[in-house]
């Protein structure tokens, strides 16, 4: 069968680098690729993130701070660079 595909312009630069070191054809490059994608199972959902870093030490946050107030975050942290 045929189709047309799009890919970005780096992308179909590495994969006829790959495929001529290879000693195969683009085409059949993009069949195996596709196979091994296909094969393997791969899921709709993307990866997750990695968990982020937490501190755990210190004490805790600055007295007088809501986290559910912007306004008065704002204005504490504009106290703090004048």
């Amino acid at each position: 069968m045929r189709t047309t595909i799009r890919l970005e312009d780096h992308l179909l630069r590495e994969a006829k680098a790959h495929a001529a070191r290879a000693g195969c054809s683009l085409n059949e490059f993009i069949e195996e690729a596709v196979r091994v994608a296909l094969l393997s199972g791969g899921t709709d959902q993307p990866t997750p993130p990695p968990p982020l870093p937490l501190y755990r030490g210190g004490r805790g946050l600055r007295a007088g701070v809501d986290l559910d107030n912007n306004a008065a975050l704002l204005e504490l942290m504009d106290d703090d660079v004048s």
